[in-house]
Order: structure tokens, then sequence, then C-alpha cells
């Protein structure tokens, strides 16, 4: 019972909005993303519960595949397209949730 009262309660991804070079995930608290690129495949990994989803994301005129995945106890976003894709991403507080805005272009 202590350990529950000293552990934060799991941060959830709510939804996933595609955006021209770009996707927006909700998060109900403030992340803390880690991103890595190999082989071209941007991935982004988050600390947080949600449902796993996939689709495609226009960027710059190229159509990419993404995919939202759970890794142990993290949700991994990669996303794959036929050239190497570089991204960054930035968060912002809104209305009481969290606004990731995960930007990508092609390398």
């Amino acid at each position: 019972m202590i350990g529950r009262l000293l552990q934060p309660d799991p941060q959830w991804l709510r939804e996933v909005q595609v955006q021209e070079n770009a996707l927006v995930l909700w998060l109900d608290a403030e992340p803390q993303p880690r991103i890595s690129h190999a082989a071209g495949v941007f991935s982004l990994r988050l600390e947080s519960l949600g449902r796993e989803q996939q689709g495609q994301v226009s960027v710059q005129g190229n159509k990419a595949n993404w995919r939202l995945q759970r890794e142990d106890s993290d949700l991994l976003l990669r996303v794959v397209a036929a050239r190497p894709l570089l991204g960054t991403w930035r968060a912002q507080a809104m209305d009481g949730r969290w606004r990731l805005i995960v930007s990508l272009m092609q390398e």
C-alpha cells in the first residue's frame, strides 16, 4: 500500500493525430520521450500506457508508415519511409493535457 502512495500514476497516451509532416500525441502527463535514428527509421520511446495503433503520414509529399506498439512498460513509435527520416519533438501543456508534436523530415 505504501508503494502505491510513493509511485506516481502511470502516464497514458490518449490520442494520436496525423498532420502533414508530423504526428501529434496527446498524453495526460508531461512526456519524457527518447528518440533514436537507425537505418533511416525514426523511433520515439515513451514511458506510457496506451493502445497499439498504426497508420500513414505524409512527409514532404511522400508516404511514411507509423506504428505504435507496446514494448515492456513503454510505447514505441516507429516511422518508416522509402527515404531515411529525421525527427524532432516538442511538448507543451494545453487544457490540462500534454501535446507532444513529432515533426518529421527526410534526410
